[in-house]
């Protein structure tokens, strides 16, 4: 079979490169409404809590927001992943084939502002206060309102920990301070 009959490696690279954009799109829109979610949830645990007067109720937040959180973390490093595999991998191997300087231009441009790591700092601290600061507060609320049991009291303090285990990874996964931000 000649190249004219079947598939080039070109082809082959851009139906790559399509199908890598197709998923991180989708990943993007997926990720961004975990934060609508975790907002409406936070939300209506802490309407429920106030109208039922029952501070219990608080100790569902942190569970809701670790998972929340973690998706949210996990779908955000499958997007930079994307990414860095077009600027590191496709992106070169076409342009060689093309004989080009470069190729997906904004996968880099969109890069090399000067406010990007300012931009990043501040995505940071809203992944916290989402995810980490909200069910810490919670149990804080919690705590200072007395007469827990001592089971209760366990399960928020573990239920804490996650939420610091959360806000670790949180911090640890943020570009352009993480091990893998090219």
């Amino acid at each position: 079979m000649t190249e004219s009959q079947g598939v080039t490696v070109g082809q082959l690279l851009l139906a790559e490169y399509q199908t890598v954009k197709d998923e991180q799109k989708t990943r993007i829109g997926f990720r961004d409404n975990l934060l609508y979610v975790t907002l409406t949830i936070v939300a209506a645990v802490i309407a429920a809590t106030a109208q039922a007067k029952m501070p219990d109720m608080l100790l569902a937040l942190p569970p809701v927001c670790v998972v929340l959180g973690w998706t949210y973390l996990m779908n955000d490093e499958k997007i930079s992943a994307i990414g860095r595999h077009i600027r590191n991998d496709l992106g070169p191997r076409l342009a060689q084939l093309a004989q080009a300087e470069g190729v997906f231009g904004w996968e880099t441009a969109h890069r090399s502002d000067s406010r990007r790591r300012q931009r990043k700092a501040i995505q940071c601290g809203i992944d916290l206060l989402a995810f980490c600061v909200v069910p810490l507060a919670g149990l804080t609320v919690y705590w200072a309102a007395g007469g827990t049991s001592a089971g209760l009291l366990v399960l928020s303090f573990v239920e804490a920990l996650s939420v610091i285990g959360l806000a670790v990874q949180v911090v640890l996964y943020t570009r352009p301070f993480g091990p893998t931000a090219p």
